[in-house]
């Protein structure tokens, strides 16, 4: 199964990064500086790729938190086409938001797409993850997982390198972001790869679920 989602997934990385012209993150509710902050820092997946600003996961998120009474404001900082490195290069300013106290840190697919070392990879988040921590923020980390088709070797250290990460780091860790969507064709979008606003409302749900104990600290 994770063979037939990730070789839709190197299939539509041309398209996609066609169609990410600006690799800007969606516009984000205004920012209050004196709320506490969630920084959504991701990818495509975070940025909330080919759907509306009120269909991607930050703001359901946002929804989510408002609902339940929790006064965080959600920052979406992901952008489209994002690997480790260009996390890495942009993680000093993004983590300078005022009053923030959470990263949601979900960066690796694209790194996988691009066959890039497994230990470049880890060694980015690595960075990131210590950048966030020098900033006093915690961590919630979101796994993925790679294909047998990337050779058992790479797939196995690229599957692990997350879980060690948290546990290296004391973070707190979601295995796989697109547990429940990935592979199923009525959650996400035409390229297979991208939820749709179906698929994001789960995907919110997962990370929400992983969240909600950091909430209370």
């Amino acid at each position: 199964m994770l063979v037939s989602y990730f070789t839709l997934f190197a299939a539509s990385c041309s398209k996609q990064s066609a169609n990410e012209v600006s690799k800007k993150p969606l516009a984000t509710p205004q920012v209050v500086a004196n709320r506490p902050k969630i920084i959504a820092f991701g990818d495509s997946l975070t940025a909330g790729f080919g759907l509306s600003e009120k269909e991607s996961y930050p703001y359901l998120l946002q929804e989510k938190l408002k609902a339940d009474g929790y006064d965080f404001e959600v920052i979406n900082a992901g952008v489209s086409g994002d690997t480790t490195l260009g996390g890495l290069e942009r993680a000093d300013w993004v983590f300078e938001q005022d009053n923030a106290k959470i990263v949601i840190l979900e960066l690796g697919a694209n790194d996988l797409l691009r066959g890039i070392p497994v230990a470049q990879m880890k060694k980015n988040l690595d960075q990131i993850i210590r950048k966030a921590k020098a900033k006093n923020l915690r961590i919630l980390l979101c796994g993925m997982l790679a294909p047998p088709s990337m050779g058992s070797d790479y797939q196995q250290q690229f599957t692990v390198s997350f879980p060690d990460l948290a546990t290296e780091h004391k973070v707190e860790f979601l295995p796989f972001l697109l547990e429940n969507v990935a592979l199923k064709k009525e959650l996400n979008q035409a390229d297979g790869i991208h939820p749709n606003a179906e698929g994001e409302k789960i995907m919110t749900e997962n990370v929400y679920k992983a969240l909600k104990p950091m909430l209370a600290k």
